[in-house]
C-alpha cells in the first residue's frame, strides 16, 4: 500500500484550546521597574529604555508623543 501525501488534516478547524496571554516587552519592563500607569512619564529608566527602543518595540503611542519621541515608520 502506498503511504499517503500531505496533512490529513488540511482544511479541518484548529482544535480550540485556552489562549495564553503574551506580554510584551514594554509590560515585562514596567513590571521590573515596579511602575504604576501613572508614574510611567515621569520615569527616567522608562524613558531612556523606550529612547533605546521606540523601533524596534512595542511603546504605547501615546506615552511616545508625551516625551516628544519621533517613530520611523517603514511603511
Amino acid at each position: 500500500m502506498a503511504k499517503r501525501r500531505g496533512n490529513p488534516n488540511w482544511g479541518k478547524p484548529e482544535p480550540i484550546g485556552p489562549v495564553t496571554p503574551t506580554i510584551t516587552e514594554f509590560e515585562q519592563v514596567v513590571r521590573e521597574y515596579k511602575l504604576q500607569p501613572d508614574q510611567y512619564i515621569r520615569s527616567t529608566r522608562l524613558r531612556e529604555w523606550a529612547r533605546r527602543n521606540k523601533n524596534s518595540k512595542y511603546i504605547p503611542e501615546p506615552l511616545l508623543e508625551a516625551w516628544g519621541f519621533e517613530i520611523e515608520s517603514t511603511l
